[in-house]
C-alpha cells in the first residue's frame, strides 16, 4: 500500500480541505498520515496544503516545498498558494504537481494513477461537500463554502478561492450527522467567511446553524470567522442560535482596524461604531459570550491617529481573543500598490498592540479563577488534557482522560491564552 504524508498550513478551512484530501486518498487505497515530518522519507507522496495570508508563512511554506523538491512529481502542492502564486511553487520545486483546491477531487486520483496533468485548470464551481467522507474524531471540521462576497484590499484569498460558492445545506447537515454518529463532540463549520454563507442560495448561516443544532446527539457547534459586514442581515436569528446548548458561546468577528478611514481603504464595508454596536448587542443578549477579533497593524495608510483609534477600540470592547497581525503586501491584493510603512513603525505598533491584547486576555481569563466548569476533552496525552467549556475557552487539566469525555473541573489559574484547572473529585 502506498503512503502519503499530508502537511497543512493555515486556517480551519484548510484543515477541512486536508480532511477531504485524506478521504480521497483512502478511497484510492493510499495510507495517510498528517504532518509527521519525521516520516517524510518513507512517504511515497508528500502533499502540502498551502496558505497565502501572510508573507512569513508563505516563505516558510516555500522553504518546505524546496526541501521536498527531491520528491519530484510525487510532491503535490495544493491550497491557496497553488491558485494564487503557482509561479513561486514552480521556482521552488520545478517538478512538483500543482493542484488548485477546487480541482483536487477530480485531479488527485488521476495523479495517483500517473496522469501528467498539473491540475491547474480554470476555476470550477463544485460542491465539495460531496467529498466529505464519513468524518471521524472528536473534532469534525465541516467546510460550508468557498470564496466570499468581499473585496478586502489586503487579502488575496478571494483570488485563490474565487467568488462565493455555498455548499449544499443537505450535504452539510448529513456530514454533521455522520460526524456526531462517529463520536464527534465539536463541529467546526469552516469557511473563508461563514457570514456570507447562503447569499448565493437565498439562505444564511443562522438558518444553517439552527438546522444543525436540531440534529440529535451530544455535541457543540463552533461557528467560524464571520465578517461583520453581513451580521446585520440576520443578527436576531443568529442570537437565537447562540441560545442553544449545542452552540459554543463564541464569535470570531474580525474588525481589522478601529479607524473608519483605514476600514474604508481596506474596503471592509462597516464602521468602527457599527462593529462596536454588534459586539454590545451580542453581549447584552448572550451573557458571557466570548468575542474574538483580528487586528492588522501597519496598513499603508494607517497614521498614528488611526493606530490610536485601534488601540482605543480594543480598550473599549476588550475582546476575549485578539489576533494581531502586521500588514504584509500580497502579490494579488490591491493594497500592494499603496506602498509600505517603515518596518520600525510597523514593529513598534505591533508590539504595543500585542502587549495590550495579551493583558486584556489575561485579565479576562483571570475572572474565571475559582469557578467550576464542565469541559469536553478535545486533546489528550499521557500528562495532561486540553478541554473546551461552553465559551470555547482552552482549559488545561492534569490527567489522562479519554478524548471526548466530559469532566467537571475547578479553575485554579490562568495564562493569557488558557485556563488551568484540576479535576473535581
Amino acid at each position: 500500500m502506498e503512503h502519503a504524508l499530508i502537511e497543512t498550513y493555515g486556517c480551519t478551512l484548510n484543515q477541512a480541505d486536508s480532511d477531504m484530501i485524506e478521504g480521497i486518498l483512502r478511497q484510492s487505497g493510499v495510507h495517510t498520515e498528517r504532518g509527521t515530518y519525521s516520516k517524510e522519507a518513507n512517504a511515497d507522496y508528500v502533499i502540502i496544503n498551502t496558505c497565502t495570508v501572510k508573507k512569513p508563512t508563505e516563505q516558510k511554506i516555500l522553504d518546505r516545498i524546496q526541501k521536498m523538491s527531491g520528491k519530484g512529481d510525487r510532491l503535490i502542492v495544493t491550497g491557496c498558494m497553488a491558485s494564487a502564486n503557482p509561479d513561486r511553487i514552480r521556482k521552488a520545486a520545478p517538478k512538483a504537481r500543482i493542484i488548485s483546491i477546487n480541482n483536487v477531487p477530480e485531479m488527485l486520483p488521476k495523479m495517483l494513477n500517473g496522469n501528467p496533468d498539473t491540475g491547474m485548470h480554470a476555476y470550477k464551481r463544485i460542491d465539495r461537500s460531496k467529498f466529505i467522507f464519513n468524518p471521524m474524531g472528536v473534532i469534525a471540521r465541516i467546510p460550508i463554502s468557498d470564496g466570499c462576497l468581499s473585496s478586502c484590499s489586503f487579502c488575496e484569498t478571494k483570488f485563490a478561492r474565487g467568488p462565493l460558492n455555498s455548499f449544499s445545506e443537505e450535504l452539510i447537515l448529513k456530514a454533521v450527522s455522520n460526524a456526531v454518529s462517529n463520536g464527534a463532540k465539536e463541529i467546526e463549520l469552516a469557511s473563508q467567511d461563514t457570514g456570507a454563507y447562503g447569499a448565493d442560495k437565498k439562505t444564511d448561516i443562522a438558518y444553517l446553524v439552527s438546522k444543525a443544532a436540531d440534529i440529535n446527539g451530544n455535541f457543540r457547534i463552533r461557528i467560524g470567522m464571520l465578517n461583520p459586514e453581513h451580521l446585520h442581515k440576520y443578527i436576531d436569528r443568529l442570537i437565537e442560535c447562540y441560545k442553544s446548548a449545542k452552540v459554543y458561546k463564541f464569535l470570531h468577528l474580525p474588525v481589522q482596524s478601529g479607524s473608519d478611514s483605514v476600514l474604508k481603504e481596506m474596503k471592509r464595508n462597516y464602521s468602527a461604531d457599527e462593529f462596536t454596536a454588534y459586539v454590545r448587542e451580542m453581549r447584552e443578549k448572550i451573557p458571557g459570550i466570548s468575542i474574538a477579533t483580528d487586528m492588522i497593524v501597519g496598513y499603508p495608510t494607517e497614521s498614528e491617529e488611526d493606530f490610536e483609534q485601534s488601540i482605543a477600540l480594543l480598550k473599549g470592547i476588550r475582546p476575549s481573543v485578539t489576533n494581531v497581525s502586521k500588514f504584509w503586501e500580497r502579490p494579488n491584493a490591491a493594497a500592494k500598490k499603496s506602498g509600505r510603512l517603515s518596518n520600525a513603525t510597523i514593529k513598534g505598533r505591533s508590539i504595543r498592540m500585542a502587549r495590550l491584547a495579551k493583558a486584556i486576555q489575561y485579565e479576562d481569563l483571570a475572572l474565571a479563577v475559582g469557578s467550576k466548569e464542565r469541559i469536553c476533552i478535545t486533546e489528550s496525552n499521557s500528562k495532561s488534557n486540553i478541554g473546551r467549556d461552553g465559551l470555547y475557552r482552552n482549559i488545561a487539566v492534569k490527567g489522562n482522560e479519554e478524548l471526548g469525555s466530559e469532566i467537571d473541573v475547578r479553575i485554579t489559574g490562568n495564562s493569557s491564552v488558557c485556563l488551568l484547572a484540576e479535576k473535581c473529585s
